[in-house]
Parts: structure tokens; sequence; C-alpha cells
């Protein structure tokens, strides 16, 4: 019968090193018991241990980013060149987390490490938080001796991908925010405003303009069903979420349409190549077996197209063929990226060609986000113009004509 995984808790502890000297901390365990055995093999001898009181007024916990690990990933990498051990790189990076679940994270991964664990064994424990490929370049850095310059790696790695990241948010999150202001802008002028204007309308005694008469309807419209209007786009918004998480199908055909999008589709396209390039120069720099390293870059590719390009080229690699030749067979992939390969593999140079191919698209994603946000604003204003506008056009074109037969 499978045992029960018992709930990890957090304890305050205060005691004496080796050398007599008083020290404070905290651990994670089942129980103090387990705490305090473990606190014994690093060589304190605890003098109160007690579970960490919760906080009175909580939010809950704050969740763990992908930046979050790339921030204390380069911590431990600091740690490590700077001659601090690995368990003690731990408990200093675990006080200086600013984030309680962060904390109760490295803190586990210590008490693991410290039970006798490999570091890449403990972080495989939290799959939502190290993925295959963080784990693999630790366990190599662990077996090689160089475990400091891999988590260096590891670090440049993650700092780069969630860089290249935070440039496409960028990219869309100002139009996205300002469709979603000109929206609900021109709901509450529909809805609030033109009501006000129609009722006066009603006085005039004569037709409406047509495109008067069209606000109107529209605002009388939106008056009546504003409810459902919302409950159909949050609808549609959902199902299209779940259409793509549940259908593969669905989702690789978004993901194909994506790269034919003017201008998004160059972002996606440059930021694609620089994933693939950064992902397997770090891999193949660090030891790992092209097929194998293939694996990792497929996983994070990010778009089911190249995706499934990758995969190819892990099978036409496994065949014998060369990397070029494989990655030329796609014909997904740039020239700048094939001449580089090639000449990286007629060099044995290969992940420093990557590398220098991964910031070079990484610096073309920034451009082209520069680009994309200065093409965008004169059409949002243009957009936000001709829908307040073209409303206030509306409801003033009757009192307009209303002057003008008054006047004449």
């Amino acid at each position: 019968m499978m045992a029960t995984a018992q709930k990890t808790e957090i304890f305050v502890w205060q005691g004496t090193d080796k050398q007599g000297r008083k020290t404070r901390g905290e651990a994670s365990g089942a129980s103090s018991a387990i705490v305090k055995a473990q606190l014994r093999k690093q060589g304190i001898i605890t003098k109160s241990i007690k579970k960490k009181p919760k906080p009175l007024f909580s939010s809950g916990k704050k969740p763990i980013k992908p930046a979050d690990i790339a921030i204390f990933t380069r911590q431990m990498a600091t740690m490590m060149k700077a001659g601090v051990p690995l368990v003690q790189s731990f408990d200093i990076v675990a006080e200086g987390a600013g984030n309680p679940s962060i904390q109760e994270l490295v803190l586990s991964i210590k008490n693991d490490v410290s039970a006798g664990g490999s570091f890449a064994s403990a972080c495989a424990k939290h799959p939502k938080y190290f993925d295959n490929l963080f784990c693999s370049l630790i366990e190599a850095g662990e077996q090689s001796g160089t475990l400091e310059v891999m988590l260096d790696r590891v670090a440049t790695y993650k700092e780069k991908t969630e860089a290249l990241k935070a440039k496409i948010k960028k990219a869309l999150t100002y139009p996205i925010a300002v469709i979603c202001i000109a929206i609900i802008v021109t709901t509450i002028l529909l809805i609030k405003v033109v009501p006000v204007f129609a009722e006066t309308f009603q006085s005039f005694g004569s037709d409406l303009p047509a495109f008067t008469q069209f606000v109107v309807g529209l605002s009388e419209w939106m008056q009546a069903n504003w409810f459902f209007a919302v409950i159909i786009i949050a609808a549609a918004g959902f199902a299209f979420q779940q259409a793509r998480y549940r259908s593969k199908a669905f989702s690789d055909k978004v993901d194909a349409v994506t790269l034919k999008i003017p201008v998004v589709g160059e972002i996606v396209f440059n930021s694609v190549i620089a994933r693939f390039s950064r992902t397997l120069s770090t891999t193949f720099g660090a030891g790992v077996p092209l097929v194998e390293a293939l694996n990792s870059v497929a996983g994070a590719a990010g778009n089911a197209v190249y995706n499934k390009a990758i995969l190819q080229i892990r099978d036409d690699v496994t065949s014998g063929q060369t990397l070029y030749s494989s990655i030329r067979f796609t014909n997904l992939f740039p020239t700048m990226l094939l001449q580089m390969v090639a000449i990286g593999e007629e060099s044995g140079s290969l992940d420093e060609m990557l590398d220098k191919v991964a910031t070079h698209y990484e610096e073309a994603v920034d451009n082209a986000v520069d680009t994309l946000t200065s093409l965008l604003e004169p059409m949002i204003m243009s957009v936000l113009g001709i829908l307040v506008g073209g409303l206030m056009i509306a409801m003033y074109m009757p009192i307009f004509m209303l002057g003008s037969a008054v006047g004449g």
C-alpha cells in the first residue's frame, strides 16, 4: 500500500553551530523531530524549534513566476562562485526571498539536499517550476564538478528567455489595453450619453439622419442586451482558451496562423528562432548530447509548427545526418542560422555560433517590438477618434440640421 505524503511545515529554530556560536533560521519538514534531525546532520544543536506562525491577515500565497526562478538561479550561481557551500547558499537565498512561496520552495530543496539527495533530483520534485531542461543541466554540472559554471549558464539562459517574453508582452499589452478602454468608453457613451440625446430628438418632430438613426438603434440594443453581449464575449474567450487547451489540432492551427499575421508573425518567428538558438546553445555547450538537447529545444520552441520541425530534425540527426542538412530540409529556418550552424559544425564551436544567432534574433525581436509600437500608436488613436468622434457627430447632426432649418 502506497504511503501518504506528509504535509511540509515551516519551523523557526534557534541553536548553536559546530563552533558554539548562536545561530537561528527557518527550515521546512513534516515535523519538528525531522527538522531537528536534519539540523543535527549539519552540526547544529537546536535549543528551541517551533512552527512559524502564520500572518494574522493573509491574502494567500504569492504565485512563483518564471522570473522568480531566474532570480533564484542567478543568486545560487553567485553564491557558488563566491565559494559558499551549497546548503548554506540555500539558507542565504531563502532568507533574502521576498516571496514566502519562493522561501518555502528553496527550503524544501535545501532539506532534500541536506538529506543526501542531489540538487537536480531535489529540483525534479518540483516540475511545475523546474523543467527537464533545467534539471538535466544541473545534473550535468553536478556530475562534471562544474555546478557553479552550469548554474551561471542556466541563470543566463533563464534571464534571456524571460527578457524575450517581456519584449513580446510589451508589444501586445499596450494595444490590447487601449482597445479595451476604447470598447468600455464607447459602451458607456452608447448606454448613458446617447439616450439623453435620443429623448431630445423625439421633440424635433422631423426625420433623423440615417447615421444618427443607426447610432440610436445601436444604443437601444446595447441598453437592452449589454449583459448578454458581455456574456457572449466572455464565453467566446473561454471557449477559445479551452479549445486551445483541449484540442491539439486547433492549437496547432492557431500557431500556424499566428506566424502569417503581418508584423506580429515576424515577432513570433524571430522569438522562436531566438529561443531555438539559445536553448540549443546552452544545452550543447553544457555537454548534453545533441539528440537529447534537441528534445529539450523542441519542448521550449513555443510554437507547434517549429516543435514538429525540431522533432523531425532530431530524427534526422539520429539517422546520421548533419545538423545543418537536417535544419535545411525543413525549409523553416533562416539562412543566417543555417550558415552559422554549418560554420559551427565545421569549426567545433556550434554553441558559440548559436549563441551569436540567438543574440541577433533577440535584438530583432526588440526592434520589431519598437516598430510595432510606433505603428500601432497612430492607428489606435485613429480608431479612438473614429469611434468617439463618430458618436459625437451622429448626436450633433440633427442639432446642426435644426439650426440650419431655423436659420433658413
